[in-house]
């Protein structure tokens, strides 16, 4: 898998470099049909990306947010889930909390994974059974993330703003992200304690994230704490809730049942 972590490591950092240089020189911004915003930079990093690793892996299926979806991947033992940028609105408002996030599933279960931060450099990767990797793929200046507060929750702008996280922050700081790909990351770095969503999501937001949090000695499941395994017809998934390794275990406790009980009374 050294092989496949390596060509995955180029092609984000060659798709990394188009964002950043469409985040200076401009880009289009378009509407999706669920509302959410896209990007010519989101569709430009998918083509390059979908490009290196189709043209380096033949066989492997795709799925990936910003192309078209069909049942082929279903049938392939070996798929790339691909989210070319998660956090759209952060990469439009300028801000540094957006990702390229990417992993290769074997039988609905990631093997190799990355999540690549263009604008602050930071490069997460791991390989199943081989730990976490946290490396620099350039020079910025931009910080990364910190918090002064912890233990520390990432957690969905809106989610927050609408009370979603009321009775957890008694235990926790709850600090809104705008990608949960990169909440992820920040969690398998030992960065922040803990990133949870409850409104929802898809295969290709936390794909990448779930292995990076797993092989970081911590655990990262579906918001009510069921396992998550992908390249399913229906790529959404019902949230999401990762705690770090070092996360005290009445607080641990504390998250899992606010989870459990946000996945059974859904707005």
């Amino acid at each position: 898998m050294e092989y496949e972590l390596t060509i995955l490591s180029q092609a984000m950092s060659e798709a990394g470099r188009e964002a950043l240089r469409l985040a200076s020189a401009g880009f289009e911004t378009f509407t999706k049909a669920d509302q959410s915003p896209v990007t010519s930079a989101d569709l430009a990093v998918n083509r390059i990306l979908q490009d290196r690793l189709s043209t380096a892996f033949p066989e492997d299926g795709w799925l990936s947010e910003e192309t078209t979806d069909n049942d082929t991947r279903l049938s392939r033992k070996r798929v790339w889930i691909v989210d070319p940028i998660d956090g759209t609105r952060s990469f439009v408002r300028g801000l540094p909390e957006f990702c390229l996030s990417v992993a290769l599933v074997e039988n609905g279960v990631p093997t190799v994974a990355a999540i690549f931060n263009p604008a602050t450099g930071e490069f997460f990767s791991a390989i199943r059974g081989r730990g976490l990797r946290v490396e620099r793929l350039s020079d910025s200046d931009q910080p990364g993330f910190t918090s002064s507060e912890r233990p520390v929750a990432l957690v969905n702008p809106w989610e927050l703003r609408v009370g979603r996280f009321e009775g957890l922050q008694d235990h926790l700081h709850c600090r809104p992200i705008g990608s949960i790909a990169y909440a992820l990351a920040l969690v398998a770095a030992g960065q922040a304690d803990a990133a949870i969503t409850l409104a929802g999501g898809n295969e290709w937001d936390v794909a990448a994230g779930v292995l990076l949090v797993e092989e970081s000695g911590g655990r990262a499941t579906t918001a009510a704490g069921h396992p998550v395994t992908f390249n399913r017809p229906d790529p959404r998934l019902p949230g999401t809730l990762a705690v770090g390794s070092d996360l005290p275990a009445p607080v641990r406790t504390r998250l899992m049942q606010h989870g459990l009980a946000a996945a059974s009374h859904p707005l």
